[in-house]
């Protein structure tokens, strides 16, 4: 779920199973169709993406849905990425923060050619990783046999209940980290050179395929493509790398958020 401006939506993937290949496109029109009887759902929109959805609303409130077909590679990461905020209490106020900050200073959409939520969440997790005393482990890493990319999409849920407690010896508060973060990528990481892997727990060297030609790599950690490919401008990628080494350099002498002052618009 994303709660965004008074507003939530909700992921939902219908799974069709059997030999035979469902074209998602037909599949959404026709609910589309059926969708328009239903008193109680209104502003249902197909769209006609690189993975296509069909968008409504319930009548009378501010839940919104995106409904995909066999797109279950969103099930797996819902499932790899739970499993991450539960390894220790600072995951999910860190990426609450993270996102508010992105927010704030306009580099958290990926329709205008900035971040998307997804994207920040495995930047904070894989920063986590790599520190000299980690927070998280790589998970697919230490346990692939809970988060087997080909496992049944039935089993899915069931995989991350096998995993035993994961106790980090670090200790940094939640501030330390934060400040950390905007560091590691304000000054650590070489964009020019590195794809951020969560599934390695480590940044890789960038090849020379077209899928690592952007200005920010990011792995996704099932199907190893590009999730941060929507920033192809090189001002909104000089943009986004300004903005982490202001806010680094104001919050290392403030110690306040508050003290970081909202991105100028570049939308």
């Amino acid at each position: 779920m994303d709660w965004a401006a008074g507003a939530v939506t909700a992921d939902l993937c219908l799974v069709l199973k059997g030999n035979k290949r469902h074209d998602p496109i037909h599949v959404l029109s026709v609910l589309q169709r059926l969708f328009r009887s239903l008193s109680y759902v209104e502003r249902i929109q197909l769209i006609r993406a690189k993975v296509p959805i069909l968008r409504f609303r319930e009548k009378g409130s501010d839940l919104e849905f995106d409904l995909n077909v066999n797109n279950t590679v969103g099930i797996r990461n819902t499932f790899l990425l739970r499993s991450y905020a539960y390894a220790d209490l600072r995951i999910r106020p860190m990426i609450l923060v993270v996102k508010k900050w992105a927010r704030h200073n306009q580099i958290n959409d990926a329709s205008k050619g900035t971040l998307s939520s997804y994207t920040l969440v495995l930047m904070v997790l894989h920063y986590l990783q790599t520190l000299n005393e980690p927070v998280l482990p790589s998970l697919q890493r230490d346990y692939p046999e809970c988060f087997n990319p080909l496992m049944d999409i039935d089993a899915v849920p069931d995989g991350p209940k096998h995993i035993p407690p994961y106790i980090s010896r670090n200790q940094s508060s939640l501030g330390e980290l934060l400040l950390g973060f905007l560091k590691y990528y304000a000054t650590y990481f070489r964009w020019d050179e590195q794809v951020i892997s969560v599934r390695e727990a480590r940044a890789l060297p960038k090849s020379n395929s077209h899928e690592w030609s952007k200005y920010i790599c990011v792995e996704e950690p099932f199907e190893r493509n590009n999730v941060a490919r929507a920033v192809h401008e090189k001002i909104k990628f000089d943009i986004i790398k300004a903005q982490f080494v202001e806010s680094w350099r104001i919050l290392q002498q403030r110690k306040d958020l508050n003290s970081i002052p909202p991105g100028q618009s570049h939308q």
